[in-house]
């Protein structure tokens, strides 16, 4: 028994010392009792090392068993807290009143005394929903920080779940939340950093079967999707509803953003890229690879841009294409016009 234990106990400090993933070590523990088991089943009685090892197989049945019953019972409660948190479950309502609570206040203060957006601009940030598409790379901080920001209600789609790879860019996830899907840990986080914001997960892949009667409930569209084919229908959806779009995208060192909004006068997505390139030009970001922080920088770009257009500070990007360059630190903003061929948002002023 003592010798199993020891055995065991090595391996978990050679494991964690070597890195090994804690499931990889749950695995090799696995096999080393059932291993023991069938020793004891091969073996005569009274053999030395089946003394050495408990002396008889039924007691290590039954540690397995007891194993296996907390692993159902951990499997289970999981289950039940996906299931409560789920698409189906009625969102959790936040109750606000029609001033800002002193709480509200100092969280917002930096804020509220800035000329450009002050108590008028706070308060219509409360008041605004935004939808970002994605709860990726782009995502996540822009998620973060409309969280924080205090927008009022904020959807985000997304069919994917949390991944290892994920956590090198992605920060608004946890190790912890490995295996849950993306929209809820994200939930999680924007709740625990901002209980004034009404959270809206969407646990399922943006098709146009959705998309109208989704973007018809927010105000503003981000896209940090990582594929065109949902990066043009969002652009189509939004420019049918009206809606104004910010869109990013990143590669290994290189990031770009624009805000596209022909109803005021700019272009849209497919304005400046009115055809995909082929797949094997533009390779995905585990495919090229891409340098940890540069999602953040674009996604809190996204953010920004997004602030700006419901607090009418400032101005946007668009009509103007902004593209980063992390590896040697530069930036770069160029014009972009609409089309008047654009099978998209051509006649869009007369639509809405």
């Amino acid at each position: 028994m003592i010798m199993v234990g020891t055995m065991v106990a090595t391996l978990w400090v050679i494991g964690w010392a070597m890195k090994v993933p804690r499931k990889a070590r749950w695995n090799m523990t696995i096999f080393l009792i059932v291993a023991v088991m069938v020793g004891h089943l091969i073996l005569p009685d009274g053999h030395p090392l089946r003394m050495a090892t408990g002396g008889d197989a039924r007691l290590w049945a039954i540690i397995l068993g007891f194993g296996v019953l907390v692993w159902l019972y951990r499997k289970l409660l999981s289950a039940l807290r996906d299931r409560a948190s789920g698409d189906d479950a009625a969102p959790a309502t936040v109750v606000r009143s029609e001033n800002f609570s002193e709480t509200e206040l100092q969280r917002y203060a930096r804020h509220i005394i800035l000329r450009e957006i002050g108590g008028v601009g706070q308060k219509a940030l409360r008041d605004a929903k935004v939808l970002v598409v994605g709860a990726g790379g782009l995502g996540a901080p822009a998620l973060e920080y409309l969280a924080a920001a205090g927008v009022g209600t904020i959807g985000v789609i997304d069919d994917d779940t949390v991944e290892n790879a994920n956590l090198q860019r992605q920060v608004i996830h946890l190790d912890r939340n490995i295996g849950v899907p993306k929209v809820h840990s994200a939930a999680e986080a924007m709740r625990a950093q901002n209980p004034f914001v009404d959270v809206r997960p969407y646990h399922r892949r943006l098709d146009a079967e959705i998309a109208a009667e989704l973007f018809a409930d927010y105000d503003v569209i981000l896209d940090g999707s990582d594929n065109f084919e949902t990066r043009y229908l969002v652009n189509e959806t939004a420019v049918r509803l009206g809606k104004p779009l910010v869109a990013a995208a990143i590669t290994q060192w290189e990031g770009q953003i624009s805000v596209y909004d022909p109803h005021n006068g700019a272009p849209c997505y497919a304005c400046v890229f009115p055809k995909a390139p082929d797949a094997g030009l533009v390779p995905s970001c585990a495919e090229a690879g891409v340098i940890g922080p540069l999602p953040g920088v674009l996604g809190t770009m996204m953010a920004v841009e997004t602030l700006k257009i419901i607090t009418g500070a400032g101005e946007t990007l668009a009509g103007r294409l902004h593209i980063y360059d992390a590896l040697y630190a530069q930036s770069r903003t160029i014009a972009v016009q609409r089309r008047s061929d654009c099978v998209v948002c051509s006649g869009a002023d007369e639509r809405i």
